[in-house]
């Protein structure tokens, strides 16, 4: 079996790249794909609330918890000592699917489109250091960008960009 096509959208903080994301997922999924996501945090965050009783597993030192519904399901592991895990050990963890959109992940080698806001201008662009970073996404104008650009808000076009690039055929999942 092969490996699921990955394609990333990266950029500094406040960039348009969760809005990226989810737009894109919501455009593939219309394509009938089966998409999932990965997302790199770079601050302490939780998905838990004090009080709940999956909290209370986990400060009393539950290695992992797994919350289960009817309707979905959801597993939380506490590093406690252990190192942030690599993009490609949480890769390996997801179910079959289409495609997997990774928010975040500056520095790993996977393809990229990166996304730039005005507002981030001063942070300057991250693609002359990353030959994956293969298109802008960008709410200016880049005149003298030598990379494909697209509109911030061209979703179609780019997800065209990324099913092209990555030879997607529609979901047989």
């Amino acid at each position: 079996m092969t490996a699921t096509p990955v394609f990333g959208i990266t950029g500094w903080k406040n960039s348009g790249k969760t809005q990226l994301v989810t737009r894109l997922v919501a455009e593939f999924t219309a394509r009938n794909f089966k998409v999932s996501t990965v997302k790199h945090a770079h601050h302490n965050f939780d998905i838990d609330r004090p009080g709940a009783d999956s909290y209370r597993h986990r400060e009393a030192g539950a290695s992992e918890v797994a919350l289960v519904s009817g309707r979905r399901w959801a597993l939380m592991h506490e590093l406690r000592n252990e190192d942030e895990p690599t993009l490609k050990d949480i890769l390996s963890r997801l179910a079959p699917c289409d495609l997997i959109l990774i928010e975040g992940y500056k520095r790993e080698d996977h393809p990229k489109i990166e996304a730039r806001r005005t507002e981030t201008l001063d942070r300057g662009p991250l693609a002359p250091q990353d030959p994956n970073i293969l298109a802008i996404a960008a709410d200016h104008q880049l005149p003298d960008e030598s990379l494909p650009v697209f509109d911030l808000d061209d979703i179609s076009a780019m997800a065209d960009f990324i099913q092209h690039h990555l030879d997607l055929k529609r979901s047989r999942l």
